[in-house]
């Protein structure tokens, strides 16, 4: 066997980020629709759109679901961030700890200024909770999900016949 032949596969970053975002935000945008749908939160799936759209749009279906685009688009960006910044930090807490930094730069600020949400001090307490968890858990997929990929020791070790 030669050289190049042991040499273990690299994974693509780009690629890799591509894919964690996507589905970052394909399936916690979905959670975040369902929130909304039952109540738990009275923030739309389009909070993310809200600046490049009237206000009355985002509250329409063609808006949730553009909405639920632009969230699926900024999970990709959120996870090529993390890719760049992050990515050898190991464990579950590196990741929820950006779910809760993105959470205040949404909801707390400068997202209110920016006209993306209301400020905090205007929404329900079942809105923050919710809208809270979903953050956490999403950049702890982000995070976690990252950290296994690049932390993994065991896919380096050379394959015994």
């Amino acid at each position: 066997m030669n050289h190049q032949q042991r040499r273990t596969k690299r994974t693509n970053p780009l690629l890799f980020g591509l894919e964690i975002g996507f589905f970052a935000g394909l399936f916690w945008g979905g959670i975040q629709w369902v929130f909304y749908i039952f109540h738990f939160t009275v923030i739309p799936t389009g909070f993310i759109a809200e600046p490049f759209f009237k206000h009355s749009f985002i509250y329409s279906l063609a808006g949730q679901w553009l909405g639920w685009l632009f969230f699926i688009g900024f999970s990709i960006l959120a996870a090529f961030l993390y890719l760049i910044m992050f990515r050898k930090f190991r464990g579950p807490l590196p990741g929820l700890l950006y779910g809760i930094l993105w959470w205040f730069l949404i909801f707390v600020w400068p997202g209110p200024n920016l006209g993306m949400v209301k400020p905090i001090t205007e929404v329900t307490w079942d809105t923050i909770y919710a809208e809270f968890c979903l953050f956490l858990l999403w950049g702890l997929f982000i995070g976690y999900s990252i950290a296994i990929e690049y932390t993994n020791e065991r896919k380096r070790e050379p394959k015994v016949a």
